[in-house]
C-alpha cells in the first residue's frame, strides 16, 4: 500500500515539473537488472521514472513481466525489433509489443558489413521500414528507426539520413533520435529536430563529454555518456527544438557505468530548463 502511495506521488510530482514525461531506456541499467530486475526497477521508479523503453523479458513470462510493471506504476512505451525481423513474420513482435502495452516498436540498427555503409543500404532499409512498418500500421504499432551515427555520412541529398528520410513512408515508419548518436556521427541533433519535425516521435536523451572526437563507425566509448547538460550535445537546444518539433516521448539513455548516480543528476537538470 506505502509503494502505491509513493509511487502515485511520484507520478504526479513527474507530471507537474516537465511538461512532458522523462522514461528511461532499460539498456542503461542492463547490467543492474542482472543482479536485482525488482530492486533496480524499484530504484528507478522512485526516481519518478514512469515510462519505459524496454522489450528484454530478463527471462520471465511476458504476463508475468507486465504484472511487475504494472504493479510499479509503470508504462511500456516501445520495445526493440531486430532489423533482419523486417522481413520476416512479425506476429511474435506484434503479440509482445500488445502484452507490454506498447505502441511503438523500434529497430536500434541497420545491419550492413563492417563499416561499410552507403545508398545500397539506405535503400534496402527503407524497402524493409516500408514493409514492416505497414504490416505493424494495420496492427495498430508505430515503427520508428533510431540513427547510430553512421546515417550522418555525406551524399548528394546532403546525408544518408536526409536519404533515408526521403525513401520512407511517413505513415509506417518514422524515427527515434539518439541526439549523443547524432552528434557523434558529426551532425547537430537540433538541425535534424528543425528539418523533419514531424517525423521525429520520440528521443533518446543523452549526453557526450567535452572533447570526444566523432566518427561516422556507429561505434563509442561508453563512459563517454555524462550527466545531461554537462556534455557537448547542447541538450538546452535540444529540449527545445525537440518541444517545437511535438516530440512524443523522451527516454534518458545512460550507457555508463555511472548510471544510477548519473540518472537522478540527468532528471535534476531536466527540471532546471525552462
Amino acid at each position: 500500500m506505502k509503494k502505491t502511495i509513493l509511487f502515485t506521488l511520484l507520478s504526479l510530482f513527474t507530471v507537474a515539473v516537465f511538461s512532458q514525461e522523462i522514461g528511461i531506456q532499460l539498456y542503461s541499467v542492463r547490467n543492474e537488472v542482472k543482479k536485482d530486475l525488482k530492486g533496480t526497477l524499484e530504484k528507478v521508479r522512485t526516481m519518478g521514472i514512469r515510462e519505459l523503453e524496454g522489450g528484454d523479458l530478463y527471462g520471465m513470462d511476458v504476463q508475468a513481466y507486465r504484472k511487475l510493471l504494472d504493479g510499479m506504476g509503470y508504462k511500456m512505451v516501445s520495445i526493440g525489433v531486430d532489423y533482419n525481423a523486417l522481413t520476416g513474420d512479425l506476429t511474435k513482435t506484434i503479440e509482445q509489443a500488445k502484452a507490454l502495452g506498447a505502441t511503438y516498436v523500434v529497430c536500434f540498427w541497420i545491419g550492413h558489413n563492417g563499416n561499410e555503409f552507403g545508398m545500397k543500404d539506405v535503400d534496402e532499409a527503407a524497402a524493409r521500414f516500408n514493409r514492416a512498418g505497414k504490416i505493424l500500421k494495420d496492427a495498430g504499432l508505430d515503427l520508428c528507426y533510431h540513427p547510430h551515427g553512421f546515417e550522418f555520412r555525406p551524399s548528394t541529398s546532403g546525408t544518408l539520413f536526409d536519404d533515408l528520410v526521403a525513401k520512407t513512408n511517413p505513415e509506417y515508419i518514422n524515427f527515434e533520435l539518439d541526439v549523443y548518436w547524432v552528434k557523434q556521427g558529426c551532425a547537430d541533433p537540433v538541425v535534424y529536430l528543425k528539418k523533419y519535425p514531424s517525423r521525429m516521435k520520440m528521443l533518446h536523451l543523452k549526453d557526450r563529454e567535452h572533447g570526444t572526437t566523432c566518427n561516422d563507425t556507429g561505434g563509442a566509448d561508453e563512459e563517454t555518456n555524462v550527466v545531461l547538460g554537462k556534455g557537448d550535445v547542447n541538450i538546452k537546444d535540444v529540449m527545445k527544438a525537440a518541444k517545437k518539433a511535438g516530440v512524443k516521448h523522451y527516454f534518458i539513455e545512460d550507457e555508463s557505468t555511472r548510471v544510477m548516480q548519473q540518472v537522478p543528476q540527468s532528471l535534476q537538470y531536466l527540471k532546471s530548463l525552462k
